[in-house]
């Protein structure tokens, strides 16, 4: 049944990536990099790692990401502009990632012993993750809190600038008010 879920989420995280990459929209891209993020967690959790599950949704899948689609829709970005690529993504690209992936390919296939994981008599829980998390890294975890808050703001800032109803903007070089002023 593991087995089963591994390869049904790890479908879905590779959809997700190639459907980001793919996409034309920011929003359709955030969502589906929400879609990686999801898949990962449930990875996670059929590794065993609940705490890292749960912190892959709330902080990957909820908060930033909700932060990436705050910005976008407050800078207000449309739709991007589709190239045909450059020669040098075609001439050097598709080959490297081919032989990349035999690569890969022959390393996963030719490799002994995979599968044989055991678990060490030093499990930490939850309670003790979180011990180190609320008091020796308190201070790393509230300016984490602090940069995302600041990024927000931020964003709202770069959101006004851009319409310019809010914001004062100078005269002209050479106009009345500027030569008025001397």
């Amino acid at each position: 049944m593991h087995l089963i879920l591994f390869f049904l989420f790890a479908g879905f995280c590779l959809a997700g990536a190639i459907n980001l990459l793919l996409q034309s929209h920011p929003i359709n891209s955030a969502l589906s990099l929400i879609v990686v993020m999801t898949s990962l967690a449930v990875l996670y959790l059929l590794l065993g790692a609940e705490f890292l599950a749960a912190a892959q949704v709330i902080v990957y899948a909820g908060a930033i990401m909700v932060l990436f689609i705050f910005t976008v829709m407050l800078l207000n970005a449309g739709r991007e502009e589709r190239t045909m690529g450059s020669r040098t993504w075609r001439a050097v690209g598709f080959p490297a990632g081919v032989a990349i992936m035999a690569v890969l390919t022959t390393v996963v296939l030719r490799a002994r012993g995979m599968g044989t994981a055991a678990l060490s008599q030093g499990i930490t829980s939850t309670e003790d993750l979180s011990r180190v998390l609320f008091h020796e890294l308190l201070l790393p975890f509230e300016v984490t809190s602090v940069l995302i808050l600041i990024a927000i703001l931020g964003a709202v800032a770069l959101a006004r600038h851009g319409h310019g109803d809010l914001l004062e903007k100078p005269a002209p070089y050479g106009s009345r008010e500027r030569t008025a002023a001397k």
